[in-house]
């Protein structure tokens, strides 16, 4: 089954049971958040680094290597 979620108001389509992060790789992505002025996305992948970190519905700092994503998710970059 094929869900959808967006990120910073594109639509990408990714599979359920997918994390956030699955979704935004599979979608050719490789990063989407900004750190010290670097680019940042999949680090570790279990959780520990932060790398990874989105606004997901609204909600600052979490893990797209931890959240599954769900259908209608909105996602935003994060810059800190």
């Amino acid at each position: 089954m094929s869900i959808r979620i967006v990120l910073d108001g594109a639509a990408l389509e990714g599979r359920d049971g997918q994390t956030i992060a699955g979704v935004l790789i599979g979608a050719g992505h490789r990063s989407w958040r900004t750190a010290a002025g670097a680019e940042r996305g999949v680090f570790c992948g279990i959780g520990i680094c932060q790398d990874c970190l989105v606004t997901v519905n609204g909600v600052e700092g979490v893990r797209a290597c931890q959240r599954t994503a769900r259908d209608g998710d909105v996602i935003e970059r994060e810059s800190r």
